[in-house]
């Protein structure tokens, strides 16, 4: 587990994976939610996938950053999830310094990902709603995809500052996590040196990343708004309204969890509180996801009933 005698260095090989309980039996109940759970997060949001892609109805903008932000919720729990079933039935729930390091990188490149694409998602809606005859000009297919790149790139680059700031610093033990993966505010407490630093950090690239998405958010949500209360009639104030009801409330549910943890002082760690908020904007915000735009999106449903028509018609 250890290597003595080396000097500047981490001389932990594996870490240890606490999870959420020592007996077998709650480990196996949630073993078994949290795979039915994990098999329906990847259904629901297949499912998007496969009806954008099959209806041509749904080849917009909107239904374009739809596609891809099922795509990274996808990836995203298959980051975190299928290591912390295998830890529920492993005895020893280990995980290597290597694939410690990976998990770390890839879970926050989807992340931030995630956080940059629903900015993308509310500045489409705002030009959507604020100028709808110009909106095939300003979000062009071309244009879209520069968004993407765009968002894979800070996502990226956000992702390689944090992983390697945290895990450059030296590991000597306890090797134990108290989490069931590897996130950055947790490693850090198991580090054998001063993280005054990488809090600082922490809270500069939660600002950054996590605070300018929302408020690019809020400011395109104000214009939105202002544009709404100035239809004349009531049912295309409510259509309207309708159009950014499942946004909003994804982003509150991803947000609101996420800031607690990137952006809190390090006084406040509680592991046992951030086990939960790990998961609400890890698991159980790509489970929603799917849930929430397909029963308030009325282009989605009819998409899934075209597809079930043509089956039962072959």
């Amino acid at each position: 587990m250890w290597s003595p005698g080396k000097e500047n260095h981490s001389s932990v090989t594996e870490f240890i994976l606490l999870g959420f309980s020592d007996e077998t039996q709650v480990r196996m109940t949630l073993f078994a939610f949290f795979f039915l759970l994990y098999l329906i997060t990847l259904l629901g949001n297949g499912l998007i996938v496969t009806l954008i892609y099959l209806d041509s109805h749904l080849h917009t903008p909107m239904y374009f950053f739809l596609s891809i932000l099922s795509l990274v919720d996808m990836s995203y729990v298959t980051t975190t999830v299928p290591q912390m079933l295998v830890n529920m039935v492993s005895p020893r729930r280990s995980i290597s310094w290597g694939a410690c390091t990976a998990q770390m990188f890839i879970f926050l490149v989807l992340g931030i990902a995630e956080c940059v694409l629903y900015a993308i998602m509310a500045y489409d809606r705002y030009v959507a709603i604020c100028f709808p005859l110009h909106y095939t000009l300003f979000m062009s297919r071309p244009i879209c995809i520069k968004m993407v790149t765009m968002c894979l790139s800070i996502s990226m680059a956000g992702a390689l500052v944090y992983t390697v700031f945290t895990m450059h610093l030296p590991y000597c033990g306890p090797y134990k996590i108290n989490h069931f993966f590897c996130e950055v505010p947790v490693v850090l407490k198991l580090a054998c040196a001063d993280t005054s630093l990488n809090d600082h950090l922490d809270f500069i690239l939660g600002f950054i990343l996590l605070l300018v998405p929302l408020s690019l958010i809020l400011a395109s949500y104000m214009c939105i708004f202002a544009s709404i209360f100035r239809i004349r009639s009531s049912q295309g104030r409510l259509k309207s309204f309708s159009t950014c009801a499942s946004h909003i409330t994804v982003v509150t549910m991803f947000y609101g969890p996420a800031m607690i943890m990137y952006m809190r002082p390090s006084s406040w760690y509680d592991p046992e509180r951030d086990k939960k908020l790990a998961l609400f904007y890890n698991v159980v915000s790509a489970f929603l996801n799917p849930i929430i735009y397909s029963l308030r999106n009325k282009d989605v449903n009819v998409a899934f009933l075209k597809v079930l028509r043509h089956r039962e018609t072959c």
